[in-house]
């Protein structure tokens, strides 16, 4: 990316923390980046690195307690239909509508847009993520992946500034999750969509990424940033990629845990 492109996202000095029952944790401590437009940026550090910390506060639910986060320049202070959000969890849609009536459902929430456009703009996206057969589904009947194809259809719907993905293929078997990663690449080149996404498997970073923030153990802290370009994992420069990962993250997290190749 250029150096006179403006940034979409800028995160600078951020320092996050919250409150458990018994502590007060801090997440991360002075995490700088910026994301471009059309950017696939991955974060990718070990449990407890405060990646889902991050993604929290980008999406407006935490506010941190030093540094600032900014979406176009305006300083983010609370959610807002700009900023979209994908989980890992599969029970994140609504099981009394169908897959069609969840997509129209955040659309006419959010004040999107309503009736027949949002109806023509649920469909578009369902069938961007190949699910028109199951359009008048419910959810009941889905597989997993479908579910979360579906979570996708809806977030890209909303068409926001950026797409805040949480480790959204993790719960998915293994040839479900590379097939997952495969259809939002190939999304991707459709729409050039803006995502953040946050992962703890190297082999996705590397694979999703066009850039790679690397957070250290807890409290994450900036450890590099990578260019990755989508590099093909079972290639050399896909694996060397990998190996220079593991080489900045996994000796640091060796005994902490929480990096995984898959």
């Amino acid at each position: 990316m250029p150096q006179t492109a403006t940034p979409l996202l800028s995160v600078q000095g951020v320092t996050l923390r919250y409150r458990t029952k018994d502590h007060l944790v801090t997440a991360t401590y002075r995490v700088s980046f910026d994301v471009y437009r059309s950017d696939r940026f991955v974060i990718v550090g070990p449990s407890g690195c405060g990646k889902s910390t991050l993604l929290k506060a980008v999406g407006g639910y935490l506010r941190a307690v030093e540094g600032q986060i900014k979406l176009n320049n305006q300083e983010i202070v609370k959610p807002g239909p700009d900023r979209v959000m994908v989980f890992q969890e599969f029970d994140q849609l609504l099981p009394w509508k169908t897959v069609k009536e969840n997509v129209v459902f955040a659309l006419t929430a959010s004040g999107r847009l309503k009736g027949k456009a949002a109806e023509e703009k649920a469909l578009h996206y369902i069938d961007k993520v190949n699910l028109s057969a199951f359009a008048n589904s419910y959810p009941h009947i889905l597989s997993g992946g479908m579910k979360q194809r579906v979570a996708i259809a809806r977030g890209m719907a909303m068409e926001p500034d950026i797409l805040l993905m949480d480790e959204p293929f993790a719960a998915l078997d293994a040839l479900t999750r590379a097939k997952m990663q495969d259809e939002l690449l190939q999304l991707w080149d459709d729409t050039r969509f803006t995502v953040l996404f946050v992962t703890h498997s190297i082999s996705e970073a590397v694979k999703i990424g066009s850039r790679i923030l690397l957070l250290s153990p807890h409290p994450g802290r900036v450890r590099a940033e990578l260019h990755s370009e989508g590099a093909d994992t079972k290639a050399p420069d896909g694996r060397r990629l990998e190996e220079r990962i593991e080489e900045l993250l996994f000796k640091e997290a060796a005994t902490q845990g929480g990096i995984s190749h898959d």
